[in-house]
């Protein structure tokens, strides 16, 4: 399980793809259970590799068979397709690894990208692993990561979130177990939910830095970018975007900005409001503590 470049043919033999001049052939294909990454939008973005895979295995399956059966389409390959997906995981899964067991090739593939990131593919893979049963990796598109290159922010460390609960609730106490975290935040979240998102982003984890990336690789790609407030805005004033949202939140400012920050919020609004209102509302708007912004406030009233 060791190495995607190192997959075995029938004779145990160690075969390379970039050995074959062709790609592997149906009888070179070793067996087990291939997570293939396909792409999240321009359909030129699959490679060779999953090309080569796909066109090899006994089964594909698919998170939504229609939209894999499209993919397939444009690169004329015909293989028998199953779903795999969150209403018929428990049923479906100790059949695909009865079929790994016998030795099918299998490719696992998600509606678009990386199988396994937000997507019901994780428990299979888990019990092949546990099974000892060949997992091999075909790495490709992803929207994540494709956002987080695009989106200007710290790229050097950075935590994938997935989607925030639906309930604000819920919602409230994840972002406060992520708002002490020292790296970029990445999101999935749907046009519906984005404004409300944005605006409770802005809320808990202060003025931040963000990036909204719809559509990734498609017609119609679009890339906001911004502090979480001035997003929160702009997206409660306009009708909730179509297709697929990541959400891209930079690390908490350093300190010294933070205060920065705060001295010329506290400058601006002492000259119309009293101290502890404007504290509260800087602390909102910064993430610096509404002590800390108190504290800050009075040595200029008294200073």
């Amino acid at each position: 399980m060791k190495g995607d470049s190192k997959a075995r043919n029938p004779a145990g033999k160690p075969q390379h793809l970039g050995d074959l001049k062709e790609g592997p052939r149906s009888d070179l294909l070793a067996p087990g259970l291939y997570v293939t990454s396909t792409p999240i939008g321009n359909a030129r973005d699959i490679t060779l590799r999953a090309l080569d895979v796909l066109k090899a295995v006994d089964l594909i399956v698919a998170e939504d068979t229609r939209v894999t059966a499209k993919l397939l389409a444009i690169y004329g390959i015909s293989k028998p397709l199953a779903a795999y997906n969150d209403h018929n995981a428990a049923r479906e899964r100790p059949r695909l690894l009865g079929r790994l067991r016998g030795g099918a090739r299998i490719a696992l593939v998600s509606d678009a990208g990386t199988p396994l990131v937000s997507d019901p593919g994780f428990k299979l893979v888990r019990e092949a692993i546990q099974e000892r049963l060949p997992v091999h990796a075909v790495p490709g598109a992803s929207a994540a990561l494709t956002g987080l290159v695009l989106s200007g922010l710290p790229s050097d460390r950075f935590l994938f979130a997935g989607f925030l609960p639906s309930k604000a609730g819920e919602r409230q106490s994840t972002l406060e177990e992520l708002k002490a975290i020292r790296a970029t935040l990445i999101f999935f979240e749907s046009g519906p939910r984005l404004a409300e998102t944005l605006k409770q982003m802005s809320e808990t984890l202060g003025m931040r830095s963000a990036a909204v990336a719809r559509e990734l690789t498609k017609l119609h790609e679009e890339l906001r970018r911004g502090t979480l407030a001035e997003l929160a805005q702009a997206y409660e004033d306009a009708p909730p975007p179509k297709g697929e949202v990541t959400l891209l939140v930079s690390p908490p400012h350093d300190a010294e900005a933070d205060m920065s920050a705060v001295d010329a919020a506290l400058d601006a609004a002492l000259a119309f409001m009293p101290l502890k209102p404007a504290s509260e509302m800087i602390a909102n708007l910064t993430g610096v503590s509404r002590k800390d912004v108190y504290a800050r406030g009075l040595e200029k009233k008294n200073g």
